[in-house]
């Protein structure tokens, strides 16, 4: 298979299914496509690919990918495509992008194109954005609550983006069924609506096609969609924050060989635009002494009240008693965003003890060995002297045993024939 989609395994539905149930009105334009253009179509598109992981109905749709679904059901293989469109064809915008007033409203339309050899029935859908752990942009699944996470009932934030949007007529957050022609596109337009006490600033949101096959043993779901980048109009204020800073140094037990240091936090946009931060991260030792930078990759999106947590490991770091960390996000403008504020950098700093263990152990032997070989040379200098007062005293005492024994003053003994006095 080519085309990007992903298969799950759901439960089969049940016959109320809204693909089972009678489409609503949409545009009258349809219009019926040859062979070739519906090959140009699916070579030129433009798209956000929005599939859903293997998971009950309900669960999170998948990262997007730019290029039409297609997914093969009991009659054939369908390949079908989300667009922009100007009223008539699509227009060439790869996304919508609008900033209303509260209490305002913007229309647009979207166009549904499937370039299958048979008919096709999907269910259009205004979903909340939000952009997944690996920075990727995607929608919340049609049964998940809209509105930020936390937000009371009777708050502003309590609604999501998805819940101003209404459908070909519909009410607002309510889905649509399409019937779709063989090599057939359909406009649908839409209205968005933000309530009179929208707060200002960023409401990503999107809109899927979604279409459902139910198999003999299981169902599939693929959905296709495209963005909507919503401004509240109002003031504009970007913020970044950097919280719940972890750091932890591992050392290494070659006393020659540096250490690691790892850095686990959290950067969150706590103002109400969607803005990028490029991060830098440093350990240093006590008064600057071996300063290293870490190698840290910029974050593309962080949505407002959104966080992304971060882990940077920083090598060649050697046990120099207290080491300081320092983390600074940079806020950054995302794609075609105009952010006509100021762009202030968050910083946040933490400390470790990084101990050199090694280097001590390292120490201790060589004053062991010092110590035990200056005991050792004393040693031996004592047994060399004993040795040689020893020798001394034995050269004495056979110099003492060679000696006369008679008296050695001068004076003659009687028996000696002297003269004696009478």
């Amino acid at each position: 298979m080519t085309a990007v989609h992903r298969r799950l395994r759901l439960p089969r539905r049940a016959a109320a299914d809204p693909v089972s149930q009678a489409p609503s009105a949409v545009d009258s334009r349809a219009t019926r496509r040859s062979p070739k253009a519906g090959l140009r179509r699916i070579l030129t598109a433009g798209l956000l690919v929005i599939t859903m992981s293997a998971a009950p109905a309900g669960a999170a749709a998948r990262p997007a990918a730019p290029a039409p679904a297609a997914q093969s059901d009991g009659v054939g293989r369908t390949t079908w495509a989300v667009e922009p469109s100007d009223g008539e064809a699509p227009d060439g915008r790869v996304s919508f992008r609008h900033e209303v007033e509260p209490g305002a409203e913007a229309a647009d339309h979207v166009v549904i194109t499937n370039f299958s050899p048979h008919p096709a029935t999907f269910e259009v859908h205004a979903g909340d954005g939000v952009v997944t752990s690996d920075g990727r942009f995607d929608l919340l699944a049609e049964d998940a609550d809209s509105g930020a996470a936390g937000a009371e009932e009777g708050d502003p934030a309590a609604t999501g983006p998805a819940s101003w949007i209404s459908l070909d007529g519909s009410a607002p957050g309510e889905s649509v069924t399409v019937e779709i022609d063989a090599d057939s596109s359909a406009t649908v337009p839409f209205v968005i609506a933000p309530p009179a006490d929208a707060t200002p600033g960023d409401h990503p949101a999107g809109i899927t096609a979604t279409l459902r096959t139910d198999g003999d043993v299981m169902a599939f779901t693929t959905r296709v969609g495209a963005r909507i980048h919503l401004r509240v109009a109002g003031e504009v204020v970007p913020g970044l924050a950097v919280h719940d800073v972890q750091v932890a140094y591992t050392p290494s037990w070659n006393p020659f060989a540096p250490g690691s240091t790892r850095l686990d936090y959290t950067i969150r946009n706590e103002g109400n635009v969607r803005i990028g931060a490029e991060q830098a991260v440093t350990v240093r030792g006590p008064f600057g002494w071996g300063a290293l930078d870490g190698d840290a990759e910029a974050i593309r999106e962080i949505l407002p009240g959104q966080s992304v947590r971060s882990s940077v490991v920083v090598d060649g770091t050697w046990p120099l008693g207290r080491l300081t960390s320092d983390i600074e996000a940079t806020p950054l403008v995302v794609g075609e965003d105009v952010v006509d504020a100021d762009l202030t950098a968050a910083s946040a700093s933490s400390t470790v003890w990084g101990l050199p263990f090694a280097q001590l152990l390292l120490l201790l032997v060589l004053a062991g060995v010092v110590l035990w070989w200056r005991t050792a040379r004393r040693r031996g200098h004592a047994r060399t002297e004993a040795r040689v007062e020893a020798r001394v005293a034995e050269a004495l005492a056979a110099s003492h045993a060679g000696e006369p024994s008679g008296k050695t003053d001068g004076s003659a003994s009687p028996e000696a024939g002297g003269p004696t006095a009478s």
